[in-house]
């Protein structure tokens, strides 16, 4: 539903451009957004329609802002979501996000984000760079995955952080629950990935085409306990950043994440199966990688920073259980 936001202008002194003086009493939308609306016959002042965002705001002045938040894609609804933030300053934000919130608005999600939170908290200070619906947002990871993300708070900033992304000098360290032994049990696997023929919503490892993804992992412990198939807990440290790349590259290597539902086994069935596990995993609602550790150059410090994360209650829940089943066969 279309809204519309009236101002009363109280101007001293020199005059403001009218796309400057509204992105400053609207937060949640940028110059370049409020520039459109402009452009759109979206704004009134004293009634009349103004074309013109250099237009001069004078004192007194009634003006009528019309958003339209349906079918627009420029406009993000802020929304309180309650986000884990650990650390943040002028530049950088560093949020713990939970499985289960998408990072950015897309089809289907317009206000359930982290995107749509951040708005809520931050408003109009975040960086443009990548886009109307991804204000602040440097990198991402998937919707089910936990973890450490940063998020820019101007262009600068997020110009800087772009190029150590590019530049593979990111420091990203995962911890996942993956089906079976991995062989051998520490190496690195580089392969290309690109868009899946069968379904383009998923990626594959390719001979011939697609994006050089790397990802060097070790096995921390394996699981080997009555009534449980194998499982292996590993780490998993980021060369590249490829959609989706850790889940793909563990299934190409045969050893899935437990409870991803894209890459991983379709139908979990056993011929005999501990009922306590088999509850945990019949109970957790997404795959079993965890954004650990993220580390990187501040981009206006120019000091290496580092930042952690807990293990989430669901993961620890069952790596817990794994542990104990393994104390008491020992």
């Amino acid at each position: 539903m279309d809204k519309t936001i009236k101002i009363l202008a109280e101007v001293s002194g020199k005059s403001l451009r009218l796309d400057k003086f509204l992105a400053e009493k609207i937060k949640t939308l940028t110059r370049s957004q409020i520039k459109k609306i402009i452009n759109s016959k979206g704004v009134r002042v004293n009634k009349k329609i103004v074309i013109s965002a250099s237009e001069k705001v004078k004192d007194r002045s009634e003006i009528e802002v019309l958003i339209e938040t349906k079918g627009n894609n420029d406009y993000i609804e802020p929304k309180k979501i309650g986000l884990n933030i650990i650390y943040d300053d002028r530049e950088i934000i560093i949020v713990d996000k939970p499985s289960g919130l998408t990072v950015h608005p897309g089809a289907g999600n317009k206000s359930n984000t982290l995107v749509n939170g951040l708005m809520h908290i931050y408003k109009n200070s975040l960086s443009n760079l990548g886009g109307s619906f991804r204000p602040g947002i440097v990198h991402r990871i998937d919707k089910e995955t936990s973890g450490l993300i940063v998020i820019a708070r101007n262009n600068f900033t997020h110009a800087k952080l772009s190029e150590q992304f590019s530049d593979h000098t990111v420091k990203r360290k995962y911890i996942a629950l993956v089906w079976g032994v991995i062989r051998p049990l520490k190496g690195k696997i580089s392969t290309l990935i690109s868009r899946s023929k069968k379904n383009r919503q998923l990626m594959s490892v390719s001979n011939i085409k697609g994006k050089t993804a790397i990802t060097n992992y070790k096995t921390i412990k394996v699981f080997n306990v009555k009534n449980i198939p194998k499982i292996s807990l590993i780490e998993c440290i980021l060369e590249t950043g490829r959609t989706h790349q850790i889940r793909v590259h563990l299934s190409y290597k045969g050893n899935p994440l437990l409870g991803d539902k894209k890459y991983g086994k379709k139908k979990l069935k056993f011929r005999k199966i501990d009922k306590n596990f088999f509850k945990i995993l019949t109970n957790f609602n997404r795959q079993a990688l965890h954004a650990k550790t993220l580390g990187f150059i501040h981009p206006k410090t120019k000091k290496l920073v580092n930042f952690e994360s807990k293990m989430p209650q669901d993961f620890q829940k069952m790596l817990s259980y794994l542990k104990n089943l393994a104390i008491e066969k020992s």
